[in-house]
């Protein structure tokens, strides 16, 4: 058997990726898909760590838009992104994998605050790392938490999961003549305001030289698929 292209990935899951059909909250079935995704690959013995976002509770943006104060509203879209890491820990450790969640604004009675060696350890224990509440300050996405993250634990590559399968010149739900790309450099992503991950995020990413594999997550098997190194998705590079 193959040994996987990476050792140690740090995997982005938006909120948005656990609404299932819903509208809002959690879909139950979509968290135990993740987590048997992620537990698929674990037990190949990669050291794996998980960015969560909040966006089916709470989008601090959104509601910043709407005149909440920006700073108040993105703590908010923290706090879900607590929530959901609580659920993905839940649905992992049912199906017997060791995981912690750790996050960047402290709350002892549920979950780790964020020490970097102490999560490096963690995955060199072999449990699944989740991160939750972003980087611990408002202005700032998880997208720009995974890549902080990502670059903190020294991780070989970050892997977006999304609703389509790569990066494309526009959005191919809206757009039926957009071509994806197999491969793209951080510049390009940025000169062409791509929606792969904010800029803060892809600058983070190139300036660390930290491959980027947009896939997706829908699709079962494909994270292992990513992990094993087969060309799915688009990937981010110099």
């Amino acid at each position: 058997m193959a040994s996987p292209a990476y050792q140690r990935v740090l995997l982005k899951v938006s909120g948005e990726a656990l609404l299932g059909p819903e509208s809002f909250g959690i879909d139950p079935n979509v968290t135990t898909q993740i987590a048997r995704e992620i537990g698929e690959v674990h037990h190949l013995g990669v050291e794996i760590a998980v960015v969560i976002g909040g966006g089916n509770i709470f989008r601090g943006l959104a509601a910043s838009a709407r005149g909440m104060d920006r700073a108040t509203a993105d703590y908010m879209g923290m706090l879900a992104t607590v929530i959901n890491a609580l659920a993905l820990q839940d649905a992992l450790e049912q199906i017997d994998v060791i995981t912690r969640v750790v996050t960047a604004i402290e709350m002892r009675a549920v979950a780790e605050p964020f020490i970097r060696r102490r999560a490096v350890r963690h995955l060199e224990k072999k449990r699944v790392v989740v991160f939750a509440a972003g980087t611990g300050n408002p202005y700032f996405t998880t997208d720009t938490a995974a890549a902080l993250r990502a670059v903190e634990i020294r991780a070989d590559v970050i892997l977006k999961g999304t609703k389509v399968d790569g990066i494309y010149t526009a959005d191919p739900m809206k757009d039926l003549k957009a071509t994806r790309f197999d491969s793209i450099s951080y510049l390009q992503v940025l000169e062409q305001g791509l929606k792969v991950m904010d800029a803060t995020a892809v600058s983070l990413c190139m300036d660390n030289k930290l491959p980027i594999v947009v896939f997706n997550l829908q699709r079962p098997g494909n994270l292992k698929r990513a992990i094993m190194g087969e060309s799915i998705g688009s990937l981010v590079t110099v």
